[in-house]
């Protein structure tokens, strides 16, 4: 339960056991009527817009085959960190989409459907050398990162560079001074994932960038990559939550189409789509499907090093490590 905002929206949310979502989405009951029309609002993160542009319209249909009822899903995309203010302060999301755990835990519990991991974007011909974590740290390269008070995609880059030092043997004063000296070179902090990749494609800004592999997935197939971009080991991956908001799907009527929708992502229409937009699938069929299509990386997860909850306070929370850079390096 979400402590109380003023207004008196308390978005509560719970989610459907995984097992339960993989495979096809199930018939519903054949006494029930189609009724009327309706609407739910999907509340994601940016960066994942254009697998919901495919994933949607292929639900919509679906639903309508199965039970004759048309169905329209609206979409918000911003910031992981804006968004969940955004559902807590009182934006009346039927199923929310974000990039963390943490996230989706303001608003109660959660279930993954998609995983992507950090990767480095650099310039044409790779002319600051960056092959490896370490050689972010240099202050002749200016490094260009979301900002983690904003971003969970942010945020899953600090948690990639502190693994970096962290899962190869360094301790955490070794750590702290390396994700220093790379903050240290970056200029700017854009809100969220989608506006750090116009800053380093678009603007020009920036020797390299750090995002979701996702955003280098397609700005690579869709030509905006020269420089291509890369993904070292360690690395963590990224686990994307989504759930139902209880407070909102039961005061709008829209439980069954929210529940039926969240359930499609793990179709393997949907992870097919997710894979073919640079997220990593989370089923076996979307696995199987995947093969090839994305660079190996060692993984480590959020839960090596304590899970959202204590990684939160310890890096994000008020006086945290983040803070402590932010002062030192701003």
């Amino acid at each position: 339960m979400i402590p109380g905002n003023g207004i008196g929206i308390v978005p509560e949310a719970r989610v459907i056991p995984v097992d339960l979502w993989v495979g096809p989405l199930a018939q519903p009951a054949a006494a029930q009527s189609p009724g009327k029309p309706q609407s739910i609002l999907l509340v994601t993160n940016a960066v994942t817009k254009a697998a919901y542009d495919k994933i949607i319209p292929l639900f919509v249909a679906d639903w309508k085959k199965k039970t004759g009822q048309s169905v329209v899903v609206r979409t918000s995309y911003g910031g992981s960190g804006s968004q969940t203010r955004a559902v807590i302060d009182g934006l009346e999301a039927d199923v929310v989409a974000l990039a963390m755990a943490s996230d989706i835990t303001k608003l109660e519990n959660q279930s993954v459907a998609t995983n992507s991991t950090v990767a480095i974007f650099v310039r044409p011909g790779n002319p600051k050398k960056i092959f490896t974590w370490s050689d972010l740290d240099n202050k002749n390269v200016e490094s260009v990162l979301a900002n983690p008070k904003t971003s969970g995609g942010a945020r899953w880059n600090f948690v990639a560079l502190w693994g970096a030092i962290s899962q190869s043997g360094g301790g955490e004063a070794a750590a702290k001074r390396f994700i220093s000296g790379v903050f240290k070179n970056a200029e700017v902090l854009p809100k969220d994932a989608r506006e750090a990749t116009d800053t380093f494609l678009k603007r020009g800004q920036g020797d390299v960038l750090l995002n979701w592999e996702t955003e280098g997935f397609l700005a690579k197939r869709n030509g905006e990559l020269p420089g291509g971009y890369r993904v070292f080991s360690p690395n963590v991956l990224t686990e994307m939550p989504h759930t139902v908001v209880d407070k909102n799907a039961d005061k709008r009527g829209t439980r069954r189409v929210a529940e039926a929708f969240s359930r499609f992502l793990y179709t393997l229409a949907a992870q097919k789509i997710f894979v073919d937009n640079g997220f990593r699938p989370v089923t076996p069929e979307g696995k199987s499907y995947a093969r090839g299509k994305f660079p190996n990386v060692k993984f480590f997860r959020i839960g090596d090093l304590g899970g959202w909850g204590e990684t939160d306070k310890k890096f994000f929370g008020k006086g945290g490590i983040w803070d402590q850079i932010f002062a030192q390096t701003r």
